[in-house]
């Protein structure tokens, strides 16, 4: 193989400088004030991945830049499934949650970056913001009090140079003028020819309004809006840009229904069905017990056991006893779940329940279940 594909197939070549029929492209700039930031030692102390997190913000994908030195997380679909735009941007700077949280935090907060965060599926701003040190400001040029003059003619002459001038239109002899002379008289001109052709022809200046004769609907509008025939009209403008951008504005605003409405369907299907139907079949099966319809859960357990002598009477209210963990636990859900479901309160749901209240909770099992309660509440946020 010889040098020159070589030369051509090797991503870096090995030497400094340029020549002289060669000019810098592919690269992207780094202000000095950054690059020491990054690579200073307080940020080694946040995370010693800070000079790598600024370098992979900077060579972010084109479907993520929205602009000069300005980024755009939005989410994408990976694998079937839709990915939040946080997951997006962790997977491409390569680095955890955390590490990523704490890094975009330092930087925000030292001005090299501006972070916008935003709900509703609008995703991650991303600014790179430049250093003061690396903006330079033009001088303004100095104004000269000379006036401006209108440009002049170009000098061009409408009439050949070389060939004779004739009034002949294109050769047809019947259209010729046969009446003019073009030599002088030698008594001097004779204005009745003058005359003659000025009847027959229409003045320059006269327009088709002056002469009565019906214009053209563009004529027409031009000279009554005051604009020229050749130029279009704002009303044009405003109707082609509507036919331009309505259908565009309609298909994204489909598109960001579309994506709502699916969003509200899974939550309805993975969470507010399930948890609507269990409350209300809780609900239903203590009515159903209170009544006497259904046999209570000791009468079911001792038929299921085979239990001599355990008639199905009506229903006996239970009384109260020291709760074990598993039925805190329960009883904290249910609180939960009165919560969401009808929005009472976990203390009005206690005080119903508690033995001062004719319940089945003692008062020394009231704080357990309290905290039990406040403590799924967190896991029942996160889970919507």
């Amino acid at each position: 193989m010889s040098a020159a594909p070589a030369y051509q197939q090797a991503r870096f070549v090995r030497r400094t400088r340029l020549q002289q029929n060669e000019y810098n492209k592919n690269f992207r700039m780094i202000d000095a004030e950054t690059l020491l930031a990054v690579t200073s030692i307080e940020a080694d102390v946040v995370t010693p991945l800070m000079s790598k997190i600024y370098l992979r913000l900077l060579q972010a994908p084109d479907y993520c830049c929205r602009g000069e030195r300005e980024l755009h997380f939005e989410g994408e679909v990976r694998e079937g499934k839709r990915t939040k735009a946080w997951e997006q941007l962790c997977r491409h700077l390569r680095v955890s949650s955390e590490t990523a949280q704490k890094a975009l935090a330092w930087m925000h907060e030292q001005g090299i970056i501006g972070y916008s965060a935003f709900k509703n599926g609008i995703g991650i701003f991303i600014f790179l913001n430049r250093a003061a040190s690396s903006i330079g400001v033009r001088s303004a040029p100095c104004k000269e009090n000379i006036l401006q003059f209108p440009p002049v003619s170009a000098g061009k002459r409408p009439a050949s140079l070389s060939d004779t001038p004739s009034n002949d239109p294109f050769g047809d002899s019947e259209n010729s003028d046969t009446d003019l002379n073009p030599h002088a008289p030698k008594n001097g001109a004779n204005n009745t020819e003058v005359e003659k052709k000025l009847s027959n022809h229409e003045s320059p200046s006269t327009s088709p309004l002056q002469l009565g004769t019906a214009p053209s609907s563009g004529e027409l509008d031009a000279a009554t809006v005051g604009v020229p025939s050749g130029m279009i009209s704002v009303d044009e403008i405003v109707m082609r840009l509507q036919s331009v951008l309505e259908p565009a504005l309609k298909t994204v605003a489909v598109q960001a229904a579309q994506r709502e409405h699916e969003r509200t369907r899974e939550w309805l299907d993975k969470h507010g069905i399930p948890k609507a139907t269990r409350v209300a079949q809780r609900e239903a099966y203590n009515v159903l017990r209170s009544h006497g319809v259904i046999a209570a859960a000791a009468d079911i357990h001792r038929r299921a056991d085979l239990q001599v002598g355990g008639a199905s009477g009506s229903y006996t209210p239970q009384e109260a006893h020291p709760l074990s963990e598993q039925e805190i636990i329960e009883t904290g859900e249910t609180c939960v779940a009165l919560l969401e479901a009808q929005g009472k309160s976990i203390e009005v749901t206690l005080s119903e329940i508690s033995s001062e209240a004719g319940g089945w909770l003692l008062p020394e099992d009231v704080p357990r279940v309290r905290e039990a309660a406040q403590a799924l509440l967190p896991k029942r946020s996160e889970g919507r």
